[in-house]
């Protein structure tokens, strides 16, 4: 066992105390927003952020703080030209960029432990001024049918006119935090930078609750140790020391920084608001301080909430340099001798995640696969954040600070005044989606299973907890909109994460799998109790996750009235039904009382079953005959059905639903057996929906699954052909044949019309910034991977299908599988000519070394080259990849 993997079973949660808990953004999110009709983005702008303190978050560059984000360490920068000391990541809010928000900065997360013992992180910042002006001009300026500009097309890399910055963070234990900073001067002539990595604590005395103020203090800096000084501009070793009222003393020392600069983190409220300040010097000090000159900015007392130590380093063209900093717990007077064993306690760091993780990946992968795959398990662990929100308080505002309007009553989330979360989470990504996403969740918790077990199913029971899960039963599914819809998979994930985690641990943790059962329960009966409103076993649903891939907004009224009956939201309860059976049934072989429970959901998937197959109404069912494929159907009004014939994600969603159930297994649970065969006696119209294969010697197997026989094979016709779904890089969330003939709907005088969208979407049917009107999607085609490789479980080998269709090829459903598995992990990966199709036609990401094998993992990728689009740091579901890769190597 490696050095990293015995310290995370062992004493994991003590060295996770530190890690890039630090958000992203804080600025623009619904937290911060006390308006009073929920304009979150220009409430607290980016404008804003550095001088207006934040009320539950903090953020930072390549930050890291405690668990309970106390006390902070980020880095800043300023290059001489930006009209602003460069704090945190710039962006476009969702109105300024024109396909949504967008993040418009180039960084990397390279490498990270689960333990996070050891970090490493990239940014590249411009020599000449940030352009944040024309950023905001041209994004506001461009339409929807145009490509958003990237900060690489407006010149500012040119020549190789950059900084390359890496930050590295190494624990000497679990409260010793190292930190390194290497910036490389790419460029052709000498420039300078200053860098100022930045300590500072959470402003948590300002609201009214506990107004005990930590402090920052200029301490004795500790002796340079005998023949190990690294001459440079600054003297010696610098040291601030910091108190806090529950986390204790830290000494934070810097090695030959120039200065220390110290303030208060608190609001600007005379530039901001042109009232009074509470302290004389503020949150944006050290801007005003180097941008502006104001020396006066900063504190002439070493005492604040706030300090940097300042370098002002000029590097000259190809160089570097390097800082060195130091966090660790001590009592002020008692400060050791800092740096004597850092570059050994480094190299140690390094050599143990080498070793953890040549331990974890597969002897089958390449070099290039094993380094795309650190970067997608460095991005899943870079992305834990530290999320704090009451809603209730945040309803009612804070008794030191002014009334929020009286409208935030009954305005966004008024209906989950329980929730009241303070916990490190997996985000999506920490500056497009610094919240949590349930389904998201769900997805992420996968890889993280490989990494660290234990995290991975601390996640899942989180979501369940009383302060989460409202008291209906709905989990809930994004700060924007607790009580929006996604789609439930949470307990796949579960079931999931338990078998990762057996198969990696050697432990099946049933505790875990209990646990996580009875909230699902709870769930479950939301879901039957809220989104089926005729009692039909067909379930609507509603946004579900697939925003812009439809119609209509299906969050929202439909304009036709009515309702939908939706493919895809009945495929999803067909999937929870099955997977609570699944998960009854691993309990029932400890518990005989869950026998009882996984017969009543086999029976509650057969009613959906029958539903989806045979649901007519008024002769109108989900499956259509004649194109031989799943739609949503429109309910209107007066009561007539009306099949919506777009072929998309939604028709496909039925392949999830399957599970095989084996002749060992029934034999562990005999009363489920029992009542099995006796409803598939009793309830003829529904036995079919059961498929049987008899293996002489060892009994019957079943498969359990919306659709088989024929109705599989004809999904899998459509989805296999490159002219509908099959692209080079993974199935499309449209059919591309809409690209040339555009679907039209006509009701009630109006038209509806929808157009295969390779890339960005030029429609804002749902808003935001996702498309799911081509691009291919990672987590729907996981999902589909794994369908395929229980289909295949099932029917074996004597079963193929031609892949692609019409190209008179056939595969196995598990080689399809394998097929679509690659071309997934193509996205990455380089090929023939050294390209990788993430990066589309960017030559300098293609071509230039310092670029092109730092790999990004968006949030979707386009239908045609495989391009990333969207979110560039999704790692969260895009870093499934690493689970494929894991998997793909195990065969290889």
């Amino acid at each position: 066992m490696s050095i990293e993997r015995e310290r995370l079973e062992k004493d994991g949660s003590a060295w996770k105390r530190w890690g890039p808990y630090l958000s992203e953004r804080a600025w623009g999110t619904v937290r911060e927003d006390y308006s009073a009709g929920g304009s979150a983005w220009e409430y607290f702008p980016h404008e804003h952020a550095r001088a207006r303190v934040y009320r539950w978050n903090e953020d930072g560059l390549a930050g890291v703080c405690d668990d309970q984000q106390r006390l902070c360490v980020a880095l800043a920068l300023w290059n001489g030209r930006d009209p602003i000391l460069k704090e945190r990541l710039f962006g476009l809010t969702g109105t300024e960029g024109n396909h949504g928000e967008d993040v418009k900065e180039y960084y990397y997360y390279l490498d990270a432990t689960p333990t996070h013992s050891y970090m490493r992180w990239l940014y590249k910042y411009p020599q000449a001024e940030f352009p944040y002006a024309r950023l905001v001009e041209e994004g506001s300026r461009r339409g929807k049918d145009e490509p958003e500009l990237e900060l690489i097309d407006t010149g500012v890399f040119a020549d190789d006119r950059y900084w390359d910055v890496t930050v590295e963070y190494a624990k000497g234990g679990p409260d010793d935090l190292l930190m390194r900073v290497t910036a490389f001067n790419r460029g052709p002539e000498p420039a300078t930078l200053h860098l100022l990595p930045t300590l500072w604590f959470r402003n948590t005395w300002a609201w009214g609750y506990d107004d005990r103020r930590p402090l920052l203090t200029a301490s004795p800096a500790p002796p340079a140790p005998t023949g190990r000084r690294h001459p440079g501009p600054g003297d010696g070793v610098r040291a601030v020391h910091a108190h806090h009222h529950t986390l204790g003393d830290y000494a934070f020392c810097a090695e030959h920084a120039d200065a220390l600069l110290f303030t208060e983190n608190e609001t600007n409220a005379a530039r901001l608001f042109g009232g009074a300040n509470a302290t004389p010097h503020v949150k944006d000090a050290f801007h005003e301080s180097l941008v502006h000159g104001r020396r006066d900015a900063v504190s002439a007392e070493p005492r604040g909430t706030k300090a940097a130590a300042w370098y002002q380093r000029t590097v000259a063209a190809g160089g570097s340099t390097v800082l060195r900093l130091r966090l660790r717990t001590a009592t002020a007077g008692t400060l050791p001798a800092p740096f004597a064993d850092f570059d050994a306690v480094f190299a140690d760091r390094l050599r143990e995640a080498d070793a953890f993780y040549a331990e974890l990946q597969p002897p089958g992968l390449d070099a290039d696969q094993r380094a795309v795959q650190r970067q997608a398990f460095a991005g899943m662990l870079w992305s834990k954040q530290f999320y704090h929100y009451n809603v209730q308080q945040w309803l009612d505002g804070d008794p030191a600070q002014p009334p929020p309007p009286p409208e935030r009553q009954r305005g966004r989330n008024h209906q989950w005044a329980h929730l009241n979360n303070a916990d490190i989470i997996s985000m999506p990504d920490k500056w497009e989606y610094p919240w949590y996403a349930a389904w998201d969740l769900g997805f992420h918790c996968l890889p993280l299973a490989l990494l660290d077990p234990e995290f991975a199913k601390a996640q899942l029971i989180l979501l369940g907890r009383e302060w989460y899960q409202h008291p209906n039963g709905q989990i809930p599914a994004y700060e924007w909109a607790f009580g929006d819809v996604n789609p439930p998979v949470y307990a796949w994930a579960a079931y999931r994460v338990f078998q990762i985690t057996a198969r990696r641990t050697g432990v099946a943790d049933h505790d875990f799998l209990e646990r996580v059962f009875h909230k699902l329960l709870i769930n479950f009966t939301w879901w039957v109790n809220r989104k089926d409103t005729e009692g039909n076993n067909v379930f609507e649903g509603g946004f579900l996750g697939l925003d812009n891939i439809g119609v209509f907004d299906r969050s929202a009224p439909l304009p036709t009235g009515g309702y939908l009956e939706q493919s895809d939201g009945t495929s999803w309860m067909g999937v929870f039904s099955l997977n609570l059976m699944a998960i009854a049934l691993e309990l029932a072989q400890h518990n005989a009382v869950y026998e009882d429970i996984a017969t009543k959901f086999f029976e509650h998937f057969l009613y959906i079953a029958g539903a989806m197959n045979h649901m007519g109404g008024d002769g109108v069912s989900l499956w259509d005959d004649g194109d031989e494929f799943f739609y949503d159907v429109l309910h209107h009004p007066d009561g007539h059905r009306e099949r919506l014939t777009l072929r998309s994600l939604v028709g496909l969603t039925p392949l999830f639903a399957v599970e095989t159930i084996e002749p060992a297994l029934l034999a562990k649970v005999p009363n489920f057996a029992l009542r099995l065969q006796w409803f598939l006696d009793h309830r003829p119209e529904l036995a079919g929906l059961v498929s049987r294969w008899c293996d002489p010697g060892a009994g019957e197997r079943r498969l359990v699954a919306l659709v088989r026989g024929h109705r599989m094979k004809a999904l899998l016709t459509r989805m296999l052909d490159p002219a509908e779904f099959l692209s080079e890089h993974g199935i499309r969330s449209l059919s591309k044949s809409y690209e040339a003939a555009p679907y039209r709907l006509h009701v009630n005088g109006s038209e509806y019309g929808v157009e295969y969208v390779a890339a960005e979407s030029r429609s804002g049917t749902f808003g935001g910034n996702s498309n799911w009107r081509g691009p291919v999607w990672v987590p729907m085609n996981y999902l589909l991977i794994e369908a395929l490789q229980k289909f295949h479980h099932y029917y074996g080998d004597d079963f193929t299908v031609e892949c692609p269709t019409g190209s008179g090829r056939f595969l196995t459903l598990d080689e399809v599988a394998d097929e679509l598995s690659q071309r997934l992990i193509r996205l990455f990966t380089r090929d023939a000519d050294g390209r990788r199709p993430v990066f589309g036609g960017q030559e300098t990401l293609q071509r230039d070394p310092h670029w092109r094998d730092h790999v990004l993992f968006y949030e979707y990728f386009h239908g045609d080259n495989g391009a990333g689009l969207g979110a560039s740091h999704q790692t969260g579901w895009t870093g499934l990849v690493a689970k494929l890769i894991q998997q793909q190597g195990m065969k290889g």
